[in-house]
This record gives structure tokens, C-alpha cells and sequence, in this order.
């Protein structure tokens, strides 16, 4: 075989190879098209904004969709939360009760509200609160980090919960899939996206806006487009954007 009859298949294969390469989806998001993107300016800031993003396919590029809107963090800022991102280094960590929300990528669950039935524009499975629904924040407890009620859980073994009925800033929310499968005790419970109290009041560790904002946010969440929530201080964000293919 002659040098050229041998370097034009390797350059072929070369192509094909880089082809694959670009067509694979890769990273984190792979395989979701809808995403909510909350940044704050460093680990510390309570303040931040919330700019959602769709894609035709997981090969297209983000589109943002509506305007960015204003939210709060946990008082004492951002912390590395336990979702679909690969372990981080540097930058404080989540636990049980320090007042952070956790940073990295998460799924997004249920929908929740003080109501009986959801809007009927809404398309997320709904959790309607009732009279008796708790989230679990008692680390010895089976159900930490849980949304229960005493009848579900059978054995009452918590000694601390929110009660998700009794709260006005959860008349609306969606439940953040951070510290699940495995749950790991003092991870870090109970995190949702819901009504915020004002701008500059932080939370226990949600995320939080206005009413006006969250509402059209959780009736454009689609389960069938995988939404992700990505949450990041402004230098990781910048750190990760190429590595992690967002917007």
C-alpha cells in the first residue's frame, strides 16, 4: 500500500471521529431543552436573576425566552449542592441548615401550591398541599429531605419540618431535586423555587422571586423538555460555561 492509499483513511476516520464528536450531546445537560439559569454576583450575594433558556434539540444552541427576572438566594449565599454536576472543587459546600442555596445543576420536580388543582395551563405533576403536607429537615429522620405527610409516612420519627400549608410564600412553587438518590444526611433539605418576601431578604436556602415571575416560569416548565435549574455565582458561571455547554 502506498502513502497516499494509507493517509487518505485516516483522514477520514479523523473526520468522521470529529463529526460524532460535535453531533454527541455531552455534559450535564445533555438531554434537556429547557433550562432556568440563576446567577448572583459571587458566593456570598443574596441577590441574583433568573433567565430561563430553550433549544430546539439537545444539539441546538440556547435561546433565551422572556426577560431576565430578579430573585434572592439563601442568606448567606451559594454553596455546592449535590444535583447532575460532576464533584467541584474550591467553594463552600452544602449542609443542613447554613443558609445557603446549593450551586450546580438540579432537576426539577413537582409543582406544589396551596390550591386544590393546578392552573390549567400548567404541565408539571402537581402537588396540591392540603392541609398536612410537610418537608422533612430533621437529618435523623428516614424521611429528611421528603415532602410527606404523617399519613404517608406512617411512623413520625422528625422531630423538625416546614409546613407547607401554613406558608404564604408557597402558595406557588416547584420542588429542586438537590440532595436525592442517594439522600445524604445534613446534605442540605427542603429547597424549592417559591414566592420570594422582598428583594435583598434572603431565604433558608430557595430561590425566591415575585409572585408575577414565578407563576409564568412554572407554567412554562414542560416535563416532556427535561427542565434543568443551573445556579452558579458569577465566576463559575464563566469558569464552566464552555465545559458544561451553557448558554
Amino acid at each position: 500500500m502506498d502513502e497516499k492509499t494509507l493517509v487518505l483513511p485516516l483522514l477520514l476516520a479523523a473526520f468522521v471521529a470529529a463529526a460524532v464528536a460535535v453531533a454527541q450531546p455531552a455534559g450535564p445537560l445533555a438531554g434537556a431543552r429547557q433550562l432556568l439559569l440563576v446567577t448572583t454576583g459571587d458566593w456570598d450575594a443574596v441577590d441574583g436573576t433568573l433567565q430561563r433558556f430553550e433549544r430546539a434539540s439537545e444539539f441546538s444552541a440556547w435561546k433565551p425566552v422572556a426577560s431576565p427576572v430578579r430573585i434572592v438566594v439563601g442568606r448567606t449565599g451559594l454553596a455546592w449542592g449535590r444535583g447532575l454536576h460532576p464533584p467541584q472543587e474550591g467553594g463552600p459546600k452544602e449542609r443542613e441548615g447554613d443558609g445557603k442555596s446549593p450551586a450546580g445543576i438540579f432537576r426539577l420536580g413537582r409543582a406544589f401550591g396551596q390550591a386544590g388543582e393546578a392552573p390549567a395551563s400548567w404541565l408539571m405533576p402537581y402537588l396540591p398541599l392540603a392541609g398536612d403536607v410537610e418537608c422533612v429537615d430533621d437529618p435523623a429522620s428516614v424521611h429528611y429531605n421528603g415532602l410527606v405527610t404523617k399519613r404517608s409516612a406512617g411512623t413520625v420519627d422528625w422531630k423538625s419540618s416546614e409546613k407547607m400549608w401554613t406558608e404564604p410564600l408557597y402558595r406557588w412553587g416547584v420542588d429542586v431535586e438537590h440532595n436525592r438518590q442517594p439522600v445524604q444526611a445534613s446534605g442540605g433539605s427542603c429547597i424549592f423555587l417559591h414566592i420570594w418576601r422582598a428583594q435583598g431578604r434572603g431565604t433558608a436556602g430557595c430561590t425566591a422571586m415575585e409572585e408575577p415571575a414565578l407563576t409564568p416560569a412554572i407554567a412554562w416548565l414542560n416535563p416532556a423538555r427535561t427542565p434543568l435549574l443551573v445556579q452558579l455565582p458569577r465566576d463559575e458561571y464563566v469558569r464552566l460555561r464552555s465545559a458544561w455547554r451553557l448558554p
